[in-house]
């Protein structure tokens, strides 16, 4: 009879063996079971792929049109290993995940991108430090814990106004504030835990860029043309493609794309976001995920931001990407007011009765003030950049007569 020594540490191997090598059902596990989960879903569905999701439940938007769902948090560690045991590749909805806990349940062989990859994007501080080490162009920025070492006379020579940003989680305009002066900079400061915010020198710029693109197991890249966001409140309301920038913007941008997901050595569907102005092109954020600057490219490519990340992280080979169209408009559907005349379902009737609406429906259960219910992409004919401005404009007046900004 064989005896075996340390068998606690040899069946934990001998499992892991076993995860590695079986038969899984599904090919794509996502963490996360929001809207973007959801196109994810569809693009995978329109390629035949099976796909689980986890998320706290099923008639959440990512679930209603998975294979399987794992009810469960999307940070539930329980929850991430039933995914990995049933999924040969996992993908994230969002980076604000717990990236050594992943690492200690095996997650790390499994992940597209990579969780090294995503270490260092997964809150502010350490993407600003990311930026810096690539002596890319943004804005200036420290820590609240370093603000508290200034002495007064240090914080008299700051230029108000500021942004102080949240360490993590924020988005859609949550989790920035404005400073306007010394006097509330020190409130704040006071009132502030040393981890939970960053403090960035205030940009007064000309327009919202984005760029979203791919990048293979190759080390191929696939670009999306680069957009303008519009933003009321913070919050983006809508999205024109192509952005009206000239050339050496253009292909600045893509430089610093292919800089950071080559350093990152970063596989699939990435976005970065920047401002424009007098000070040039200066990089914002780095979201590592589908983005909502990109849900243009489902109408208006011949393969989606969606399609791209479902390729490369099951294994196919992306399409290389082209508009099919001489540019599109994507208006967000915002959540309004508790109050307001017109019931959701009488709105999404008038909207389809415009002429070449494409409505997204995110199925949401409920609709908050500001919450991203949908949204409603329009391919513009105007053979220049003037023209589609135009276009754009009187297609954002009839759509917001029926479903305006929550802000406005």
């Amino acid at each position: 009879m064989l005896r075996i020594k340390n068998s606690n540490k040899i069946s934990i191997c001998i499992l892991k063996e076993i995860i590695n090598n079986q038969d899984k059902p599904y090919t794509i596990g996502i963490i996360g079971g929001g809207q973007l989960a959801l196109m994810l879903t569809e693009a995978a569905k329109e390629r035949g792929i099976k796909v689980c999701v986890q998320t706290k439940s099923r008639n959440d938007p990512g679930g209603i049109k998975a294979d399987s769902v794992i009810e469960a948090d999307a940070l539930q560690i329980k929850g991430n290993k039933k995914l990995i045991q049933q999924s040969e590749k996992i993908i994230f909805e969002n980076e604000w995940i717990k990236v050594d806990k992943l690492k200690q349940i095996g997650a790390k062989n499994f992940s597209i991108p990579s969780l090294d990859s995503l270490s260092p994007l997964v809150d502010r501080i350490s993407q600003k430090k990311f930026i810096d080490r690539l002596n890319l162009p943004s804005p200036k920025w420290t820590t609240i814990q370093e603000l508290k070492k200034f002495k007064n006379k240090n914080i008299d020579n700051l230029k108000f106004p500021l942004m102080a940003k949240t360490f993590k989680g924020g988005y859609d305009g949550k989790g920035n504030k404005k400073i306007k002066s010394k006097e509330e900079l020190e409130l704040f400061i006071s009132q502030s835990s040393t981890e939970e915010w960053i403090v960035e020198e205030w940009v007064e710029f000309e327009k919202e860029l984005a760029i979203v693109g791919s990048r293979d197991i190759k080390g191929k890249i696939r670009l999306f043309p680069i957009v303008e966001t519009f933003q009321s409140n913070k919050v983006c309301h809508w999205v024109l493609s192509p952005a009206e920038i000239n050339h050496e913007i253009n292909l600045f941008a893509f430089n610093i794309f292919s800089s950071i997901v080559n350093e990152l050595d970063y596989l699939g569907v990435i976005c970065i976001e920047f401002f424009f102005g007098k000070s040039g092109l200066l990089v914002n954020e780095i979201a590592p995920r589908t983005h909502n600057s990109g849900h243009f490219s489902i109408e208006a490519c011949n393969s989606s931001q969606f399609d791209q990340h479902i390729c490369i992280s099951s294994g196919l080979n992306p399409p290389d990407i082209k508009m099919n169209c001489n540019g599109s408009l994507m208006i967000n559907l915002l959540g309004l007011r508790k109050n307001y005349p017109m019931k959701i379902e009488d709105r999404i009737n008038k909207l389809s009765e415009i002429s070449e609406a494409n409505i997204h429906w995110y199925n949401k259960s409920k609709e908050n003030f500001g919450r991203k219910m949908g949204h409603i992409t329009f391919l513009l004919k105007g053979t220049s950049q003037e023209k589609r401005l135009v276009e754009a404009e009187k297609i954002i007046e009839e759509v917001t007569l029926i479903w305006p900004s929550p802000h406005d």
